[in-house]
C-alpha cells in the first residue's frame, strides 16, 4: 500500500492545479439563452447604441475577436461590433454558479482555496502522480460541464505559479499539465505579463530595461532589478525561474478538521485489506487529537472507487470525545455500505466539530 496525504511531485511538495472558469459571467448567460451561442456576446450596462458610460464585465470569446474586453467602456463595446449581444449583469445567478461550481471541485481536494468568484486553487486528494493529477482534472472537468453546463481550463503544476499561467494556456475548455522538468521550457518563452502580480506598468517598466519575456527577467542581475522595482525584483526572478511558496490554503485557517486518506498500491476490494488500512488513518487521526488537544462530535469516511468516483459519508456522536474506537467503530461501521460494490483505490477518515479539551475535565468521555 502505498498512503499520501497529499500528492507530491519530485521535490516533494504537492501538486497543484488551477481551475479557471471560461468567460465566466458570458458562459452562464449563453447557458441560460441557448439562442446566444456562438454569437458575441457582451455582459455589462446597456450601451444606448454607442452613448452608453458603463464598461464591460465581461465578453464571449467571439465577442474577443472583435478587440472587445473586460473593463473597456460599452461605447467602444458597441463601435467595435454593434451586432453583439449586450445582455446586464445578474450577479445573483453568478454568484450562485460559482457556489456550485466551488462545491464541485472541493470534492476533489485535499486543500482547496478560491481565488475569485470563478477561479480557485487545489491539491487533488491523494494522488502521486502528475498524471494521476490530470485525471483528477478532467473528472473537475467533466462534472461541471455535467452539473452546470459550462466550460473550464484547469492547469496542472508543481505550484501555484505554474498551475495558474498553464490555465491560460489552451482556452477555452483547455488542460495542460507542467512537470517540474518541464518549467523553464514552458514558461521562459512567456511574455512577463503572464507571470501574475506583473500588471502593465511593471510590463512597461521591464519593457524600458529590454526585458519583454520570461527568459531575460530570468537573466538579469538581481542587483538591477533591485534598484528599480525594490523588493519586487527578487520575487519577479524567482517567479521567471517558475519558484513559488506560497501554500494552497483556506482564508480561514482556523482548524475545522483532522483527517488522513491514502491510496492503495493497487485497486483492492479485499475488505481485510481495506479495513487494515482504515484502521491505520484512524490511528494517525487519533494521535493528532491528542496531539493539539482537541475533542470530536463528527467521524467523516471518503472512499473512491477505481472509476474515481467519490463518496463520503458522516455520521454525528452524541458527546464529545477523544476515542480512538469511536472512530475506528464509526469509520467502519460507514465503511460497510461500500464494500463489495467494485474496487476501491482510495480510503480517509477524518474528524470534524472539534473544540479544545479543557485541561480540567475529566476523560471519561474517551471511554463513552
Amino acid at each position: 500500500m502505498l498512503a499520501h496525504n497529499q500528492p507530491a511531485n519530485s521535490t516533494g511538495r504537492p501538486i497543484v492545479l488551477h481551475v479557471d472558469m471560461d468567460s465566466f459571467f458570458a458562459s452562464v448567460e449563453v447557458r441560460e439563452q441557448p439562442e446566444l451561442r456562438g454569437l458575441p456576446v457582451v455582459v455589462g450596462a446597456d450601451p444606448e447604441r454607442g452613448k452608453g458610460r458603463g464598461v464591460v464585465c465581461t465578453c464571449s470569446y467571439e465577442a474577443r475577436e472583435y478587440g472587445i474586453r473586460s473593463a473597456m467602456p460599452v461605447s467602444q463595446a458597441y463601435k467595435l461590433c454593434p451586432d453583439a449581444a449586450f445582455v446586464p449583469v445578474n450577479m445573483k445567478l453568478y454568484a450562485q454558479v460559482s457556489s456550485n461550481v466551488m462545491e464541485i471541485m472541493k470534492r476533489f481536494a485535499e486543500k482547496f482555496q478560491q481565488f475569485s468568484v470563478d477561479e480557485a486553487f487545489l491539491v487533488p486528494d491523494a494522488v502521486s502522480s502528475f498524471e494521476d493529477a490530470a485525471i483528477i482534472a478532467l473528472k473537475i472537468k467533466d462534472e461541471i460541464l455535467k452539473q452546470e453546463r459550462i466550460t473550464c481550463s484547469v492547469g496542472v503544476g508543481p505550484n501555484k505559479l505554474i498551475a495558474k499561467v498553464a490555465s491560460k494556456i489552451q482556452k477555452p475548455d483547455g488542460l495542460t499539465v507542467i512537470r517540474p522538468e518541464d518549467v523553464q521550457e514552458f514558461l521562459y518563452p512567456q511574455e512577463v505579463s503572464k507571470i501574475p502580480g506583473i500588471g502593465g506598468k511593471t510590463t512597461e517598466a521591464l519593457k524600458l530595461m529590454g526585458i519583454t519575456r520570461v527568459e531575460e527577467l530570468a537573466n538579469c542581475d538581481i542587483q538591477r532589478l533591485s534598484e528599480r522595482f525594490g523588493k519586487m525584483g527578487l520575487w519577479m526572478k524567482q517567479a521567471a525561474h517558475g519558484l513559488d511558496f506560497s501554500e494552497v490554503k483556506e482564508l480561514d485557517e482556523a482548524v475545522k478538521s483532522i483527517s488522513r486518506s491514502g491510496t492503495f498500491a493497487e485497486d483492492t476490494n479485499d475488505p481485510v485489506k481495506i479495513a487494515g488500512f482504515l484502521e491505520l488513518l484512524a490511528e494517525s487521526v487519533h494521535r493528532a487529537l491528542i496531539r493539539d488537544r482537541f475533542l470530536f462530535k463528527v467521524v467523516t469516511l471518503k472512499v473512491r472507487f477505481e472509476d474515481f468516483s467519490t463518496y463520503t459519508r458522516s455520521k454525528t456522536i452524541p458527546v464529545w470525545t477523544s476515542d480512538i474506537f469511536v472512530i475506528k467503530r464509526v469509520s467502519m461501521q460507514l465503511l460497510s455500505e461500500f464494500i463489495g460494490k467494485q474496487k476501491i483505490r482510495l480510503v480517509g477518515v477524518g474528524v470534524s466539530r472539534l473544540r479544545e479539551r479543557d485541561t480540567r475535565q475529566t476523560l471519561i468521555t474517551d471511554f463513552i
